[in-house]
């Protein structure tokens, strides 16, 4: 077989491999502690629009200054209900954690 042949024949089969494969985007969506039930409900259909789109989403709650004292608590409950109202929609990938003077989430698409 001629060289330049098996690099031709090598090459169609990685442009062939390139075309199949789905490229996976890590999205984020960010809030405060004190967003408001609209602004907050207005963001959960925005994950939901990404989750459609297959792809990953990073849920960050930003705290500044004295808000740090609600990380444990509002932080924590606000992050667990997004959780729970995204259930049926998506897998949680990471559970909250604090990520310096963030607290952060990851969820993907259900397979």
């Amino acid at each position: 077989m001629n060289f330049d042949k098996f690099r031709y024949e090598l090459k169609k089969k990685q442009q062939e491999a390139k075309k199949k494969q789905t490229v996976i985007e890590t999205r984020e969506i960010k809030f405060r502690p004190k967003t408001e039930e609209h602004d907050l409900s207005f963001k959960i259909r925005k994950i939901k629009e990404f989750l459609a789109e297959k792809n990953k989403v990073k849920v960050t709650m930003r705290f500044r200054g004295r808000e740090i004292i609600y990380a444990q608590t509002i932080g924590l409950d606000a992050l667990t209900k997004i959780a729970d109202t995204l259930r049926e929609d998506c897998v949680i990938i990471q559970e909250p954690k604090m990520e310096g003077r963030q607290l952060v989430m990851f969820v993907g698409p259900k397979a």
